[in-house]
């Protein structure tokens, strides 16, 4: 039922990502796991099975580092290009084009797939060999977490302060602390919306791949490290399918009004 709007503008129905690929010279992926991943493009009905020599095919998934590797691998084997291209924005970004595209992967396959990418984003930098494109998203998803923390807890504190925290957000989203969370997600907050834009239960497991691959770097990042667990609460809490904004829910679980 979620593909009738797509069908209803022209998009043709395949029964497996192998009867997409069969029929396609470029073939995209965005799906919600690492598992899923594999299921898609190296499954007994996946992409990469079925897709003719001088074929690329481009995952969007943010997913482990390692895989978009042995893809990449796998797909030069078969003769065949892949690239890693994990996004941000959203979903504001992905209905207006405009999201933040980071690939990793062949240079010449990247030149091929720029005039696609530039169709759903606006900001597209090739950043390396294959799984490149994982580490930059991952690296934006550390930014994200600790920006998404520090808003949860300032606007905690301008309400329990007395103040009307839409004018807060009408002083502050002009300085130092603006950001496309504050601007996009703070108004959700204020609102009381928690529909998502971005599911807490991928946000988590974002998470968890930056933590993983921080600890086989060696790198310790609590920052990361706290508000994983707070999105880890908000599961258990039920919201695993809301919004990345409901993490101000597991705040104030921390501090209830007397």
């Amino acid at each position: 039922a979620k593909a009738d709007a797509l069908l209803a503008a022209g998009a043709v129905w395949a029964d497996s990502p192998a009867a997409v690929a069969a029929a396609s010279d470029v073939v995209f992926v965005m799906v919600g796991y690492p598992s899923e991943v594999e299921e898609v493009v190296l499954g007994h009905d996946g992409a990469l099975g079925t897709l003719a020599p001088g074929g690329l095919l481009v995952d969007m998934t943010t997913s482990r580092p390692a895989l978009a590797v042995a893809i990449a691998a796998l797909a030069a084997d078969a003769g065949l290009t892949a690239l890693d291209a994990p996004v941000s924005g959203g979903d504001v970004g992905a209905r207006d084009g405009t999201l933040s595209i980071m690939v990793g992967g062949d240079a010449a396959a990247f030149t091929r797939a720029r005039p696609l990418l530039e169709l759903m984003g606006t900001t597209i930098v090739h950043q390396g060999g294959a799984g490149a494109g994982q580490h930059t998203k991952l690296t934006n998803q550390v930014v994200v977490a600790g920006n998404l923390v520090a808003i949860c807890e300032a606007l905690l504190y301008a309400t329990r302060a007395g103040l009307d925290v839409e004018s807060v957000l009408a002083s502050i989203s002009g300085g130092a602390a603006s950001s496309w969370a504050l601007s996009n997600l703070a108004p959700r907050i204020v609102a009381g919306d928690h529909a998502p834009g971005f599911f807490v239960d991928h946000f988590v497991k974002d998470m968890a791949l930056a933590l993983d691959e921080a600890a086989r770097l060696q790198l310790a990042l609590p920052g990361l490290a706290l508000v994983h667990q707070l999105a880890v609460a908000l599961q258990a809490q039920g919201h695993g399918r809301d919004g990345t904004q409901s993490l101000i829910l597991a705040l104030e679980a921390l501090s209830p009004t007397r």
